[in-house]
């Protein structure tokens, strides 16, 4: 990992990471930057908020081929260029803290759930389409994105280390589900004190 490809291949990572899709596709739509209304998430379920369905779908889909860009390219350049899979799982977590912690916007960004879902498709498309249907049966049934989240994150490390045999996945795995955990927080207060927003909820300014 640390060499020189590795070390690019991370900032490289890093950067794609830091293309925030939910400011990105606000901007070229013409409406409200995402950090200014409802939960502040730069994130598909926020931009949503505003009723803007196509905006939401752009945002989603941005996130997550940027997860599976950054891991995807790694792998060619893993295999190009003989190098591990600790420059593979490197660049899996940097798109993700390029993510959350953005460069080009203020180091505010988002919570790194379209971004996870599109890095473990990447890694094992069975793992990505076993978390994805973990999701979308929660999201679907409760309502609320964030629990199907935050349910989907635990379960995570499990289908992981039991579809790669390589344990570097799995540490990276578990890092990003905690990451993605703690940057719930305000959500699991929210849970707990029964004020979580549902999907598709309109948007407050803060």
């Amino acid at each position: 990992m640390f060499t020189s490809a590795g070390v690019m291949v991370f900032i490289g990572a890093y950067l794609l990471g830091s293309l925030s899709f939910a400011v990105i596709v606000s901007r070229w739509m013409g409406m409200e930057d995402p950090r200014g209304y409802g939960s502040g998430n730069p994130g598909a379920t926020n931009v949503l908020r505003t009723g803007n369905r196509k905006a939401a779908a752009l945002t989603l889909a941005g996130d997550a081929i940027k997860g599976w860009l950054a891991v995807f390219l790694a792998q060619c350049i893993a295999r190009q260029l003989g190098l591990g899979h600790e420059v593979i799982a490197g660049a899996a977590l940097a798109v993700t803290l390029g993510h959350m912690w953005p460069v080009f916007f203020g180091f505010k960004g988002g919570k790194g759930v379209a971004t996870a879902a599109g890095i473990l498709l990447a890694l094992d498309w069975r793992l990505g389409l076993g978390l994805l249907a973990i999701w979308l049966v929660l999201a679907k049934g409760f309502k609320i994105s964030s629990l199907a989240a935050l349910l989907a994150a635990l379960a995570a490390p499990i289908l992981t280390w039991y579809l790669l045999p390589q344990p570097v996945y799995l540490y990276v795995v578990i890092i990003i589900a905690v990451l993605l955990i703690a940057r719930h927080h305000q959500n699991i207060r929210g849970l707990f004190a029964g004020k979580e927003s549902k999907i598709g909820g309109k948007a407050e300014s803060q």
